[in-house]
């Protein structure tokens, strides 16, 4: 009876684990390689702007780091996904943040300044917004990388 319970006991621990893990890792932003749009890998990264970017494959960062303005967007997002980037100003204007003026953009909750950029923002298509609140131009006013706890 006691090899019983404790292998009972076992199981139950094994079962918890299991369904704790997946919990995290549901919680887990769904990182995408910049490049491919394909899901991303700790296993492949390049660092950038002080924090670190990941992709598909080991193909992708040799075409991220030969241009990386044109993927700028999306490796910006990512930072900002991934909690290597946090959001200090309004990403159109640069002025201080309203907790109560956001938009979600890609799985980022993106603060505003006030009710006209937050208003701009939600008449924008989600492509649009990204190009918006990711450009190098918006990132540099309103992100600030290695000041963010990872998440």
């Amino acid at each position: 009876m006691k090899k019983f319970s404790a292998t009972l006991a076992v199981a139950a621990f094994a079962f918890v684990s299991v369904l704790a893990f997946a919990a995290d890792d549901a919680k887990a932003p769904k990182v995408t390689c910049p490049v491919s749009g394909k899901p991303a890998s700790a296993e492949h990264t390049v660092d950038y702007k002080g924090g670190e970017v990941q992709f598909c494959c080991p193909n992708c960062p040799k075409a991220f780091t030969a241009n990386p303005e044109k993927f700028a967007v999306k490796a910006n997002h990512q930072l900002a996904l991934t909690g290597q980037a946090e959001q200090v100003a309004c990403p159109f204007t640069g002025g201080k943040l309203n907790p109560e003026k956001k938009a979600d953009v890609a799985g980022v909750s993106v603060n505003f300044c006030c009710g006209n950029c937050e208003a701009k923002a939600k008449a924008m298509s989600q492509e649009e917004l990204m190009t918006k609140a990711f450009s190098d131009e918006a990132f540099a006013k309103a992100y600030k990388v290695g000041e963010a706890e990872s998440k």
